[in-house]
């Protein structure tokens, strides 16, 4: 009997994530759903372990759900046309200036939400701007990967732009504050280096010189995080200005209530509520229409993968990892760091980064590491989750919904043509990264 549940385990891990990479057009919810459904009807997950799953991925999604929530509203107000309209301008004409400007664009859009919400906000938007452009199919790719890379990259320096970040933390017992104090300064480095290669890679594609673009052709139109078609009206710089001001505020809010030990979902959510009520006063727009815009299913995704490696580790999965591991992670933090990261891109691009970092992290919390080794061993393993994940298209969910946001969008990116520039610039990346980060733990402690 036992034999047959382990079976059936091993088999729904295999089929979910099989099925998420062969129908990325489909609710990943869904096959998740299933999945946690089987594994339970196994036994292989109890009623008790349903409590501990709970208690540790509501946080990071009610903060996630909430973050995404202050992108609706920003969409509301325009801000997508208006960051359309502003990219063209400082562009002047200069395609290699696009090029910077976007990368940059994608990495405060992440740090702002988050990396998911920063895939639905900046590929609409370049795709609005290159289309605008007239450009050629090969002279899109270089803004269009680059973008994607960066995007998904850009959750390694913050805990808090990434759920399964978030839901890693809350495992081994790391604060949002620490986690950025021993991560950002290696992680945004890294993704420094990374952009750098991609702009040596892309340089003889990027258009010298940009055709003129009229702003009233950056046309909004609908937009994934909406689901619907709605014109809407771009406000005054000064005003967009002060918005944001305070979603800056916001997210700084979230580092504050880390070191303070206050509930960092509730400070989150607080900030939303506060900006949903400001478009209520400001565009006489309730807030009811959350209900149906804010995505849901990731709470229900969540939920339903960690179930599933759960059960996984039930069935001895993070024991045999240990046995496999702690020599090697216990000999420096070198060993830890390189080790940790090149085992989790390995894993991401097999299985997703989510299920991968959910392994890696319950298997780190058993090993008996010491309190440095054991953090550092966690941000490589971020490292190789946000940034690792990236060499395959189906590393992450966020790389999956880009290709399909492409794809509606016209634009036709293989899988040949991905791989000819993550090959070359993520391996490094991670590599550059990993060493960065042990250096800057050892030089902090």
């Amino acid at each position: 009997m036992n034999d047959l549940m382990t079976i059936i385990t091993i088999c729904t891990f295999f089929l979910t994530i099989g099925f998420i990479f062969w129908k990325p057009n489909i609710n990943e919810a869904i096959p998740a759903s299933v999945g946690a459904v089987i594994i339970l009807l196994t036994g292989t997950v109890s009623l008790a372990n349903l409590g501990e799953i709970t208690e540790t991925i509501s946080g990071a999604a009610i903060t996630i759900i909430a973050t995404i929530v202050m992108a609706i509203v920003l969409e509301s107000f325009g801000f997508f046309q208006w960051a359309a309209e502003i990219l063209v301008r400082k562009a002047r004409g200069s395609g290699i200036r696009l090029f910077w400007l976007t990368n940059l664009f994608c990495f405060l859009m992440t740090l702002f939400v988050n990396n998911d919400g920063s895939i639905l906000i900046t590929t609409p938007i370049l795709l609005m701007l290159l289309n605008s452009m007239g450009l050629k199919n090969h002279q899109k790719i270089p803004y269009l990967i680059s973008g994607a890379l960066v995007a998904t990259a850009s959750s390694a320096p913050i805990g808090v732009s990434n759920i399964v970040n978030l839901i890693a933390l809350k495992i081994v017992h790391m604060d949002l504050y620490m986690h950025t104090a021993m991560m950002f300064v290696p992680a945004s480095l890294g993704l420094a280096f990374m952009t750098v290669l991609l702009f040596i890679l892309f340089y003889r594609t990027l258009p010298k010189k940009l055709p003129p673009v009229a702003p009233w052709s950056l046309k909004p139109g609908g937009h994934p995080l909406k689901g619907e078609s709605n014109e809407v009206k771009v406000r005054s710089t000064k005003f967009m200005r002060n918005v944001l001001i305070f979603v800056f505020c916001v997210r700084a809010s979230l580092f504050v209530a880390s070191y303070i030990h206050f509930p960092v979902s509730l400070m989150a959510v607080i900030g939303s509520a506060i900006l949903l009520a400001w478009r209520w006063i400001y565009l006489k727009i309730p807030p009811v229409d959350m209900i149906k815009k804010t995505p849901w299913y990731i709470l229900v995704f969540a939920f339903g993968m960690y179930v599933i490696i759960y059960g996984l580790r039930n069935l001895g999965l993070t024991e045999w990892l240990i046995q496999l591991l702690q020599p090697l992670v216990a000999g420096s933090l070198v060993h830890a760091s390189v080790l940790m990261g090149l085992l989790l891109t390995i894993l991401s691009n097999l299985f997703n980064n989510h299920p991968a970092l959910m392994v890696g992290t319950l298997t780190l919390t058993n090993m008996g590491l010491d309190p440095i080794t054991l953090k550092i061993s966690y941000l490589a393993s971020v490292i190789g989750s946000d940034m690792g994940s990236l060499i395959l298209p189906i590393g992450t969910l966020a790389t999956i919904m880009w290709m399909h946001i492409l794809r509606k969008g016209g634009v036709k990116i293989s899988w040949g043509q991905y791989l000819k520039v993550t090959i070359v610039v993520i391996p490094i990346t991670v590599i550059v990264t990993l060493i960065l980060l042990s250096f800057w733990v050892s030089w902090l402690f």
